[in-house]
């Protein structure tokens, strides 16, 4: 590809996201972020594959500041043990990260990925859940009418 095909499907992706994101409710907005995430570190792991390390550095950072991202907004009042334990998972992950980009082990960015394919699958059926029951509360309220009073009409 050219660059200035490139430079197109980068700026129409772009556009693309921001749409997603405007759009997104808060879970939405995780499974992008976790999205972003996988799709950096399978693109990583082919660099580190083809000895690519500078772009194989650059996304896996990009990972590491996506869970990052992910990690600082855990709400410990409200999440008790589950925020804790997430915390902890996501700890380890940007350091399986760190060490798999400094000794080139592909394994590292595979197993982050099979990691955070787990929780996109938990948080995607929580959104399933959340999205079924808009629904059945917005066919409740199609359902109800309002109630008009009845009169004769005077000329």
């Amino acid at each position: 590809m050219t660059n200035l095909t490139n430079r197109a499907l980068s700026a129409y992706s772009n556009v693309d996201l921001i749409s997603a994101v405007n759009s997104a409710s808060p879970l939405q907005l995780i499974l992008l972020l976790y999205d972003g995430a996988i799709g950096s570190l399978a693109t990583a792991k082919g660099h580190m594959q083809d000895m690519k390390f500078a772009e194989k550095g650059r996304l896996i950072s990009k990972a590491i500041g996506i869970i990052e991202g992910l990690r600082s907004v855990l709400d410990f009042d409200k999440g008790g043990e589950i925020s804790k334990n997430l915390n902890d998972l996501y700890e380890y992950m940007k350091h399986r990260l760190t060490i798999a980009n400094l000794k080139n082990d592909p394994e590292g960015p595979a197993e982050v990925m099979r990691l955070l394919n787990d929780l996109r699958t938990a948080w995607a059926k929580l959104d399933e859940r959340e999205r079924a029951t808009a629904v059945a509360e917005m066919a409740k309220m199609s359902q109800k009418q309002p109630a008009h009073e009845t009169g004769s009409l005077r000329a």
